[in-house]
C-alpha cells in the first residue's frame, strides 16, 4: 500500500514553492507537501474549532458518538499497526543501521520508507478527530495543554521532516509511535463498547509505554550525534530538544492523573469516609468516579 502515484517528473521549481529547492525531491508532488501553507492552515482551522467548539457545545446535549468512535478507532488502529509493520520490516530486511542512518544510503529502502512515513504525516492530519470526538462529547477536561500541543505540533513538524529528512534516521521514533498507536487506539475503541469497558485493565499503562517510547527515541537519536552518519545535526539536535518537552509534559500528566489520584484514595480510606466505607457514592465508586475523570492523552 504506497503512494509512488504521487511522484511526478523532476521537480521544477516555482515563485510559490522557491524556497523548497534544497528540500527531498524525492518527495515533489506528493500530496501536501509540495507547499506549507495548507499544513499551517489546517492546523490554524484545528485550534479556532478547539477555542469554539466547546463555546458552540455549551448549551447543546452532547453527541454519543459511539459507532463512530468505534469505527474511527479501529481504523487508525489498522493504519499504526501497519505503519509500524512495514517500518520494521523495511529497516531489518534493508540493513537500516540503528545507530545512525542517512537519508541517501539504501535507494529501495528509503524509497518504502519515504512511502510510509507520509502516511505517519497524514495520519497526524487524521487524528485532530480525537479533540473533535472531545468537543462533540463535551469532555472539555480532556482537551488540555499537552493535548492541543502535541496534536498542533506534530503535524506541522512532520511537514518539515517529509521534505528534508524523509526517511534514514527518521524512522525509529515513528516506528516506536505507531505501536504505541496500536495499543493505544485499540484501548480507545474497544472502551467506546460499554460491555467491554469493564474488562480494559491497561489505561494506565498506555501513559508508561508513551514515556519510555520518549526515552527511547532521544536516546536513539543521541546515537547519531555520538556516532555520525551524514544525517543533518540540525534534525537530530531539535528532535532531542522535541523529546524533552514531551516527556516533561508526560511525566506531569502521568503525576497528576495517577499518583496523584492514589495518594488521596489512600488517604480517603485511612479517613473512614463514608464514601470509602460503602464504596459507593452516587451509584458509582469512588475509584470509578476518579477514571471517569481520567485525561486522554495521545
Amino acid at each position: 500500500m504506497f503512494i509512488c502515484s504521487r511522484h511526478r517528473p523532476p521537480y521544477q521549481s516555482s515563485s510559490s514553492s522557491l524556497y523548497l529547492h534544497d528540500s527531498d525531491q524525492r518527495v515533489r508532488g506528493w500530496l501536501l507537501l509540495d507547499n506549507y501553507p495548507p499544513t499551517f492552515a489546517l492546523t490554524v482551522m484545528y485550534l479556532l474549532i478547539v477555542w469554539m467548539g466547546p463555546k458552540y457545545m455549551k448549551h447543546r446535549q452532547p453527541y454519543s458518538c459511539r459507532g463512530l468512535l468505534v469505527l474511527y478507532n479501529l481504523g487508525l488502529t489498522l493504519l499504526s499497526f501497519y505503519m509500524f509493520y512495514e517500518l520494521v520490516t523495511a529497516v531489518w530486511y534493508g540493513g537500516y543501521n540503528f545507530y545512525c542512518q542517512d537519508t541517501h544510503s539504501a535507494q529501495e529502502v528509503d524509497n518504502k520508507i519515504i512511502n510510509v512515513l507520509w502516511w505517519y504525516y497524514f495520519s497526524k492530519l487524521i487524528e485532530f478527530m480525537d479533540t473533535f470526538f472531545f468537543i462533540l462529547r463535551k469532555n472539555n477536561h480532556q482537551i488540555t495543554f499537552l493535548h492541543i500541543y502535541h496534536h498542533a505540533s506534530m503535524l506541522n513538524i512532520w511537514w518539515f521532516v517529509m521534505n528534508w529528512v524523509p526517511c534514514g534516521h527518521s524512522y525509529f521514533g515513528a516506528s516506536l509511535n505507531s505501536f504505541v498507536h496500536v495499543v493505544m487506539y485499540s484501548y480507545y475503541g474497544l472502551s467506546a463498547v460499554p460491555a467491554i469497558r469493564p474488562y480494559l485493565w491497561w489505561k494506565k499503562y498506555i501513559t508508561q509505554v508513551q514515556l519510555i517510547q520518549f526515552f527511547l527515541t532521544m536516546s536513539q537519536t543521541m546515537c547519531a550525534v555520538v556516532w555520525p552518519c551524514g544525517f543533518p545535526m540540525g534534525w537530530l539536535y531539535f528532535q532531542i530538544s522535541y523529546m524533552v518537552t514531551l516527556i516533561i509534559l508526560f511525566t506531569n500528566f502521568y503525576v497528576q492523573t495517577y499518583k496523584k489520584h492514589s495518594g488521596s484514595l489512600k488517604k480517603e480510606l485511612q479517613n473512614g469516609s463514608a464514601a470509602s466505607t460503602n464504596g459507593h457514592a452516587n451509584g458509582a465508586t469512588s475509584m470509578e468516579r476518579a477514571t471517569a475523570k481520567k485525561l486522554r492523552v495521545d
